[in-house]
């Protein structure tokens, strides 16, 4: 089996609702996203898949979506006040942790045709959440 990894960097903002600790405040991270794509044979380059051709897929995606974004939950009460205020939101259906980021960004490197077997993203330098269906 054959695996490569493209990392790609981010910033966001978020808060995570009934948390008991400091990240029920809105905050932000610059994270660290790896993309991991595996294949039993190689394509007519040599590659399982060329680091650019995932880059422009994936990076275009998450800078469009979800850079400089506030990921908030349907149901936080200070959505209205941002909407308002016509801040930059992203409003989910789900709490936006990490492990939420890491399945979305997975699926949609999926749903692009690429062999993506996990995503990884690194909210800090030590902390990481991962997604793969299996």
């Amino acid at each position: 089996m054959y695996r490569i990894t493209k990392n790609l960097s981010f910033c966001y903002g978020h808060r995570l609702m009934n948390h008991p600790g400091k990240c029920r405040h809105l905050h932000g991270h610059s994270a660290r996203v790896e993309i991991t794509l595996e294949s039993e044979q190689l394509n007519e380059q040599g590659m399982v898949c060329d680091f650019a051709d995932i880059k422009q897929f994936a990076g275009q995606w998450i800078n469009e979506t979800l850079d400089h974004n506030m990921l908030l939950h349907k149901n936080d009460p200070v959505l209205p006040l941002l909407q308002e205020a016509g801040e930059r939101l992203m409003v989910v259906d789900e709490h936006p942790t990490a492990e939420f980021l890491a399945k979305l960004i997975y699926n949609y490197v999926s749903k692009g045709g690429f062999p993506v077997t996990k995503v990884s993203v690194w909210e800090t330098d030590s902390s990481s959440a991962s997604y793969s269906p299996a």
